[in-house]
């Protein structure tokens, strides 16, 4: 079984389909890999492997019996640990809630495992999705597969470490202002952040509630579409939920190619506002040129500097973290980690027109991000512009550090759906992206782009040694 933990969401779904492969040996693959790596990695806080088995076995003898629930149904999964689980520890990597145990799902929960998932654990984050990585939390952070002594990105630093690492075969991360596409860059997997609204908050920890995103971390965006059909939808419970009625078939949409699309490129995130790397500018150039190879067309297009859109976002961000968690930091400040603690109160400095005028500010650059990109069908930037920073530098600069050379902001300002895709590695073998992005509600273009580009690219045949 030493291949199967690396099998895709889509390959292992074949598999099962065609009766050469059981959901039993995928999750014995898993649980296997896990206990073999986690105590190195520290992607999984909690492990279910008794319970993965059992399930396991209900799958395999549905499937047997002629009762596939559909692609989904035996795939092992991974839950970032802001979602919650009924009867299943949910932390939030947090010392508030460590014995909290939900009386019920999250909507996303539910729909996958409504769906025939397996869940075999929930995934290591930073402290309710914002402070880390940090040494005074309950669990030790998640380490790069690629290089142990180096940052996975956070918040959904778990997630990007086991999928990377062939723990699990899906993950699901949360995304506020980069926390599924900056592990996902870091970690050298697909990461997508779909429209805000497209899929249900509902039961997931909140950080910010004009911001948080749900969306799938997955080995490609094949797999994460796959991921997406099984959770995108209205949901009465989100009050957020913007889904059609009846969303795309995202997985089905993502074939025809990308011939004829128009991709605007947004070089002055990369070369002006935050410079790239040598190597990361090399490797988005690189892409381009596949992009054109597979016939997009290029243009280059302009939006506003990169610091207004990390303004307006970080405005918001706090001020709406620091109100969901007021209460405690009012009477218990002390059971946060610091770097959470420091994050979160510096909402409290923020005043009520400093809020208005950035959801003021937030109106006026959607506006302008909707007029550009009606004159393409999506764009492409830079993600990650270096290669993931070490956990030391971090230890020490978390503030500075923690959001490192990353272009993630404008998408969450917008609520535009955006993933980040792997675009090659750096001479220290640590991956390299791109990030493809779209008007809201045209998560089927940036998916297909972004299949378009993997399948051609050739990358996602390399896995971290470990």
């Amino acid at each position: 079984m030493t291949d199967l933990h690396y099998l895709t969401v889509a390959e292992a779904s074949r598999r099962i389909a065609k009766g050469r492969l059981s959901p039993i040996e995928l999750v014995d693959a898993s649980l296997e890999r896990i206990a073999k790596l986690n105590k190195k990695l520290n992607a999984f806080v909690l492990v279910l492997a008794d319970d993965a088995r059992k399930a396991a076995r209900k799958a395999h003898g549905q499937i047997k019996a002629g009762r596939r629930i559909g692609p989904l149904h035996g795939i092992p999964l991974g839950l970032k640990d802001i979602y919650s689980t009924k009867g299943v520890r949910t932390t939030a990597h947090s010392k508030v809630l460590l014995h909290n145990v939900p009386k019920a799902d999250s909507t996303v929960a539910a729909k996958l495992g409504e769906a025939g998932m397996i869940l075999v654990g929930k995934l290591a984050t930073h402290e309710f999705a914002t402070g880390g990585p940090a040494k005074d939390l309950p669990f030790p952070p998640a380490v790069n597969p690629w290089k142990a002594s180096h940052f996975t990105g956070g918040s959904s630093s778990g997630s990007g470490s086991a999928m990377a690492a062939g723990l699990v075969t899906a993950t699901m991360g949360s995304d506020t202002s980069g926390s599924i596409r900056g592990p996902s860059a870091f970690c050298g997997i697909a990461g997508f952040k779909p429209t805000y609204g497209l899929v249900s908050r509902a039961g997931v920890y909140p950080l910010s509630f004009s911001l948080d995103h749900c969306g799938p971390m997955t080995w490609t965006l094949e797999d994460g579409a796959m991921l997406l059909d099984a959770v995108a939808g209205p949901d009465a419970a989100d009050p957020a939920s913007s889904a059609p009625m009846k969303p795309a078939n995202y997985a089905r949409a993502l074939q025809g190619g990308i011939r004829g699309m128009k991709i605007g490129v947004i070089r002055r995130f990369f070369e002006k506002d935050v410079e790239a790397t040598k190597e990361a500018r090399k490797a988005i150039e690189d892409a381009l040129q596949v992009f054109k190879k597979l016939g997009a067309r290029l243009v280059d297009i302009e939006l506003p500097p990169l610091a207004d859109w990390d303004a307006c976002c970080r405005v918001i961000l706090q001020a709406e973290a620091y109100a969901i968690h007021e209460k405690d930091l009012r009477t218990r400040p002390h059971i946060f980690a610091r770097v959470t603690r420091e994050r979160l109160l510096s909402g409290a400095m923020l005043s009520a027109s400093d809020y208005i005028q950035a959801l003021r500010y937030r109106t006026q650059l959607c506006r302008v991000y909707d007029e550009t990109l009606a004159k393409v069908d999506v764009v492409v930037t830079g993600c990650s512009l270096a290669p993931a920073p070490t956990l030391d530098e971090l230890y020490e600069l978390p503030s500075v550090l923690g959001r490192g050379r990353l272009v993630m902001t404008p998408f969450n300002v917008t609520g535009a759906p955006s993933a980040s895709v792997c675009a090659g590695f750096s001479s220290e073998g640590l991956p390299l992206s791109i990030q493809i992005a779209a008007k809201p509600h045209d998560d089927v273009l940036v998916l297909r782009a972004g299949h378009a580009y993997e399948q051609a690219a050739g990358w996602r045949d390399r896995r971290p040694d470990l």
